[in-house]
């Protein structure tokens, strides 16, 4: 399942990213990767969690970004959720809708969820049954 944590900048999505990937982990049925671009989540999220600095792999676009995430889904069948955040720093606004709908395979045996920097009216159409309530 794919869900998108949208909202403008200084809305609280990374807060509700840290909570509910600290509660996936709380939930311990499996494993649970966070990727982050930088690396300011170190002490909020829980030491249970896989935390990856995407630019420590030099992940750039749409295609490497799904390529990455089928990747990590590859190499661990235990994973339960996939949290990203800062989506729209790896990848362009234009390439939003090709991501959801490249990953969407991959995600229907795991959580992911997505934080985008996009009120829900500039969401492409395509992807609004994906926002988060």
């Amino acid at each position: 399942m794919i869900t998108l944590l949208t909202g403008k900048k200084g809305t609280g999505k990374t807060k509700k990213l840290i909570e509910l990937a600290n509660a996936a982990v709380a939930a311990d049925k499996g494993s649970v990767v966070v990727l982050e671009k930088g690396s300011k989540l170190t002490y909020d999220i829980d030491h249970g969690a896989r935390l990856i600095n995407v630019d420590d792999y030099a992940v750039k676009g749409e295609a490497e970004l799904k390529g990455f995430i089928c990747g990590i889904l590859a190499g661990n069948y235990d994973i339960t959720d996939i949290f990203v955040d800062s989506t729209l720093k790896v990848v362009d606004a234009a390439d939003l809708e090709a991501l959801v709908t490249g990953i969407a395979p991959a995600a229907k045996e795991t959580n992911i969820v997505l934080l985008v920097s996009l009120d829900n009216a500039d969401v492409p159409a395509s992807l609004t049954n994906y926002i988060a309530e």
